[in-house]
């Protein structure tokens, strides 16, 4: 028995960094300013746990953090779980009610929080009754004034730990991190994982990501920048990712369209992640044609939402190869990508793009992926018939955090229920067409919202586009479209409606599915903590509107 113990390998998130510390990389981490390579940050790393150690945190401590995508924030990717400690990664895009909520129910003990987020912690603070000990952050360098006890400022607490500090070894069970999903209905839940679950993610979706094609694939020598937050869903996993390559990394801390241009000139950046609206936001940017020799080298992964058609095609105008992936919080997230099959290998680009890349995209290693209908049974591979999505996977969610009804109801049958609707077709690919909760049910019939959404947004005059079910005496639900036009376009409620009826003609869609009424906006449409479009105040605001018969 003692020789079987010795021989078991953990699988923790320290084992993620072996290979780039044994060759010692020195492929930089970039950040303002700042930059160092992997070995220093390994160092810094164990001066972050030696010094939150001397401040009382123990393993089995959730330890909150509350910044941008910096420096610090990766280093406390890697230091608080290795010590034993739990990481929560706290949605500073989430109102200040719910925010506080999350850090109350994960009984949060330490917080690491940037200095601009300080006067939300101070209001906070009191309702925290969990809290222990605050670690402040600022790119200035110098020490914020905060009025909580047990307070250290970041840079003297590396100053003054052990850079040769020990980690323990733990179980690869051990929990590593939590968060919470930024669902538009109720008060956010929480979601946490292990070690094991993290290892395992990193590992599957690096294999994904490497077996796309050529002109999209990730690569170990690629500079990595990610720009979806390391507060959502462990930022698709890239801080982890770049670890187990010892990548170049760039950090842009806050999303701003010309800083991130800049950078991916500057820093060489070959390889993105995103959601949809980030990437519209670079796209429409004023300066974006200045950087195509820049961006004809960036390689860009969208997720979060549909990639719509349109967008992807004025990527490709300016050089920039995208491709499309799926996941969820509860997911870790990722569990496809728009990859290759046999059969799509030799297609030209713009076939591929089609057939391939803007797909919802086949399982990546380890993942088992069903499109059921509401008995558990599988729906034809035929593309045309809708199912929900539900998964199997090595590092899925247990559980909602403490909240065991909704747990039930999200693993019922023993698969997780994503509450995506979908097609699958005969070579495996899934195509989400909509959420179970925004498919509009119009006379009996579904109508799905994002294929009416990648059409509008077709429109060379519309921005964004969002579809909500508009209520109706005669058929239920009707779909009615709310958009958002281009600075110094013009679109009417006839052109739209042109738009649409000129996709019933070409047998793109349905004659029922043409939206009834239009609304048109100045302003972008709302979006969540994480970016997306946010349909429960359009709900709110226009599914009462008449619609005339």
């Amino acid at each position: 028995m003692a020789e079987m113990a010795a021989s078991r390998y953990e699988l923790t998130i320290d084992k993620l960094l072996l290979n780039t510390l044994h060759r010692q990389s020195r492929q930089e981490i970039v950040y303002g300013k700042t930059r160092y390579d992997w070995v220093t940050f390994y160092e810094r790393v164990r001066r972050l746990a030696s010094g939150l150690e001397q401040m009382g945190v123990r393993k089995g401590t959730t330890v909150a953090v509350i910044d941008v995508d910096t420096n610090r924030y990766m280093e406390a990717y890697y230091a608080i779980p290795m010590m034993g400690a739990t990481m929560h990664t706290v949605n500073i895009r989430l109102p200040p009610e719910h925010l506080g909520y999350t850090m109350v129910h994960a009984q949060d003990e330490y917080v690491l929080i940037r200095d601009e987020f300080l006067p939300i912690a101070a209001k906070l603070a009191g309702s925290i009754k969990s809290l222990k000990g605050v670690v402040t952050m600022s790119d200035t360098g110098a020490a914020p004034a905060v009025p909580f006890p047990n307070t250290k400022f970041y840079d003297d607490l590396l100053a003054g730990a052990d850079p040769k500090y020990e980690f323990p070894t733990l179980d690869e069970d051990t929990r590593a991190t939590i968060f919470y999903t930024s669902g538009t209905t109720g008060l956010p839940k929480g979601v946490w994982f292990t070690h094991r679950q993290l290892v395992l993610h990193t590992l599957g979706t690096q294999i994904g990501l490497a077996g796309s094609y050529p002109s999209n694939r990730l690569e170990v020598r690629d500079v990595v920048m990610p720009l979806v937050p390391f507060f959502h869903v462990h930022s698709w996993g890239v801080p982890y990712g770049v670890g187990l390559n010892g990548q170049k990394t760039v950090l842009a801390g806050k999303y701003d369209p010309a800083n991130i241009l800049e950078l991916i000139a500057r820093e060489g950046v070959t390889w993105s992640n995103m959601v949809p609206t980030v990437l519209n936001m670079i796209l429409v940017h004023p300066a974006v044609e200045k950087y195509t020799d820049a961006l004809a080298k960036w390689k860009v992964s969208v997720g979060g939402g549909a990639l719509p058609r349109e967008m992807a095609l004025r990527a490709q105008k300016l050089g920039i190869n995208v491709m499309a992936g799926y996941g969820l919080s509860e997911t870790a997230p990722v569990l496809t990508l728009a990859n290759p099959t046999d059969r799509s290998i030799g297609l030209s680009r713009e076939q591929s793009l089609d057939a391939v890349l803007l797909k919802t995209g086949i399982p990546i290693p380890l993942v088992a992926v069903r499109v059921v209908d509401p008995e558990m049974r599988d729906v034809p591979r035929d593309g045309k018939t809708a199912g929900e999505i539900v998964v199997r996977g090595p590092w899925l969610t247990s559980e909602y955090y403490k909240e065991p009804a909704k747990t039930e109801e999200l693993w019922r049958g023993g698969w997780l229920h994503t509450g995506d609707m979908a097609v699958m077709d005969e070579e495996g690919y899934v195509t989400i067409v909509d959420r179970i909760k925004d498919a509009i049910k119009s006379g009996g019939e579904w109508i799905p919202t994002i294929i009416l959404e990648d059409l509008l947004v077709r429109h060379p005059a519309v921005f964004e586009a969002a579809v909500i079910g508009a209520k109706d005496q005669r058929w239920g639900e009707r779909p009615l479209a709310v958009v958002s036009l281009r600075q110094n376009q013009s679109a009417t409620v006839d052109d739209l409606k042109r738009h649409m009826e000129g996709f019933v003609a070409e047998g793109k869609m349905a004659k029922f599915w043409v939206p009834d009424h239009y609304v048109i906006l100045e302003e972008q449409l709302p979006k969540t903590s994480t970016g997306k479009i946010d349909k429960k105040p359009l709900r709110e605001k226009y599914s009462s509107i008449a619609i005339k018969q």
